[in-house]
C-alpha cells in the first residue's frame, strides 16, 4: 500500500508535458514530501493511505504558473509617466528628460531594505493570488553597489517569507545612473569590477541581465558585462530587440543565454541563433500594450525554428505595471496570435526553462516539485479566455495548500 502525504482526486489534470495540455480526464495526483509521487487517471489509483485526501468536484489542475521576468522590487512608482505617455511623450523622450528608469533609481536608493520588501510584498501577493508559484525578481533600479545589493537582499527576504520559488537576477546594466552621465563605458567597468563581484560573493543572484538598446547599453558593452558574469559562473539573459534591431539576442545566444526577452525587432538570424543555443524567447505583451507599440514579436519565426516561447508580466513601475500573468496570457493570444495552449505552456514549462528550473517545476510529473493550482474552470483554455476574475480554488506550493 502506498503511503502519501496528500491525494487530489476528481479534476482534469493538464500536465503540460512537451508543451501541450496533455489532459488527464478525472485525474488523481499524490504528493509525498513536497514532490509529486503519483499521477494518472483516478481509476488507476493504487491502494494507498494519505494524511489528506482532497475530493474535488471538477475544475482543472495545472502546474503552478511561472512568472519568469519581473521587476517587483523598486521604490516609488511612475504613474505620472503613464499620463505623460498618454499625452504624447515617447518612452525615449521620457528617458532622455531624466524620467524612466532613472526616476525609479532615485526612489529606490532612498528606500531601506525593509521598505523595499514591504512594497514588493503587495505586488507579489497579487501574482500569487493569480496562480503564480515561481517568480523571477530583477534588480536594476539601484545602479550602485549598495542599492543593487539592497534590492537583491529584499528579493531574498521575500523568498524566505513566502510560499513561492524566487529566482534573483542582477540587472545592474539596466540604465546609466546620473553620476556616470556620458560615461557608459566607465559605468560598465564599475559594474564588472565592483557590483558583480560583490553580488556573487554574497550569493545574491541566480543570473545576470542587461538592457541592450539604444537608450541602454550597446552590444559591445553588454558583451563585457557578460564576460564578467561568465567569469563568476553566473548564467545570463538579456532585454533585447525591444525598440530596435541591434543583434543583442544573437550575441546573448552566443553566451548560451537562458532567455532573450521582449524581441519585437528580432530578425530570423537572431531566432536561428537562439534556436541553436536553446535560448527561450520571453514574450512581454504588457510592455507592448502600455507603450502602445506597433511592432509585434515574430511569433511565426519562433514557431518555425522551434524556439520555446515563455510569457511573463515584466511587472515594473514604468512600462509594465502588470500584476496578472493570466492577463498576459490573454494578451499574448489576442495581440500576438499565440494559441491558448501556447500561452499556458509559456507561463509554465517554457517559463521554467527561461529560469533554468525546468527539472523542478513547469510541468506535472512524478518527482517534480508539487507546485500546482486547482482552477475553477472547465478547460485549460479558459485561463487565457477570461479577462480578470478570480479562478484559483487552491494554490499548492511544495505540496502545501496556500490558498
Amino acid at each position: 500500500m502506498m503511503d502519501w502525504d496528500s491525494v487530489w482526486i476528481g479534476a482534469q489534470i493538464a500536465t503540460l508535458e512537451n508543451g501541450q495540455y496533455n489532459v488527464i480526464e478525472d485525474g488523481a495526483l499524490a504528493v509525498k514530501q513536497g514532490r509529486i509521487a503519483w499521477l494518472g487517471a483516478k481509476q488507476d489509483l493504487p491502494a494507498h493511505q494519505a494524511q489528506h485526501t482532497y475530493q474535488l468536484e471538477g475544475g482543472v489542475i495545472t502546474p503552478g504558473l511561472v512568472d519568469c521576468h519581473t521587476h517587483l522590487v523598486f521604490g516609488g512608482n511612475r504613474a505620472n509617466e503613464f499620463e505623460m505617455r498618454l499625452n504624447g511623450a515617447t518612452y525615449q523622450e521620457i528617458a532622455k528628460a531624466g524620467g524612466g528608469i532613472v526616476s525609479s533609481v532615485n526612489a529606490t536608493r532612498a528606500a531601506s531594505v525593509d521598505e523595499l520588501v514591504d512594497t514588493a510584498q503587495k505586488r507579489l501577493n497579487s501574482l500569487m493570488a493569480d496562480g503564480v508559484t515561481s517568480v523571477e525578481i530583477k534588480s536594476g533600479y539601484g545602479l550602485n553597489a549598495q542599492s543593487e545589493i539592497a534590492m537583491l537582499q529584499a528579493a531574498k527576504t521575500l523568498l524566505d517569507n513566502n510560499p513561492v520559488d524566487i529566482k534573483t537576477t542582477c540587472l545592474a546594466a539596466h540604465a546609466l545612473p546620473p553620476e556616470f552621465a556620458g560615461r557608459p563605458d566607465d559605468y560598465i567597468d564599475y559594474v564588472c569590477q565592483e557590483i558583480l563581484p560583490q553580488v556573487a560573493q554574497l550569493g545574491l543572484a541566480d543570473a545576470v541581465d542587461a538592457f541592450c538598446e539604444g537608450i541602454g547599453f550597446s552590444v559591445a558593452q553588454t558583451q563585457r558585462y557578460f564576460e564578467a558574469a561568465k567569469a563568476l559562473g553566473l548564467p545570463v539573459k538579456l532585454h533585447a530587440e525591444q525598440l530596435s534591431s541591434l543583434g543583442g539576442s544573437s550575441m546573448a545566444a552566443g553566451y548560451q543565454a537562458l532567455s532573450a526577452d521582449h524581441l519585437e525587432y528580432v530578425t530570423e538570424d537572431d531566432v536561428k541563433a537562439m534556436a541553436d543555443a536553446g535560448t527561450v524567447a520571453v514574450i512581454l505583451p504588457g510592455a507592448y500594450y502600455v507603450l502602445r507599440e506597433t511592432q509585434k514579436p515574430p511569433i511565426d519565426l519562433f514557431r518555425k525554428h522551434k524556439v520555446p516561447m515563455a510569457i511573463a508580466t515584466d511587472a515594473n513601475p514604468g512600462t509594465a505595471p502588470v500584476l496578472s500573468l493570466r492577463l498576459m496570457m490573454n494578451m499574448a493570444c489576442t495581440l500576438f496570435g499565440m494559441t491558448p495552449e501556447e500561452a499556458l505552456a509559456g507561463a509554465t514549462i517554457h517559463a521554467a526553462k527561461a529560469l533554468g528550473m525546468e527539472q523542478q517545476v513547469g510541468t506535472l510529473a512524478v518527482g517534480k516539485q508539487a507546485n500546482f493550482v486547482h482552477w475553477d474552470v472547465q478547460t485549460p483554455g479558459e485561463l487565457s479566455y477570461w479577462l480578470g476574475g478570480q479562478f484559483v480554488l487552491q494554490r499548492v506550493y511544495q505540496g502545501e495548500v496556500c490558498s
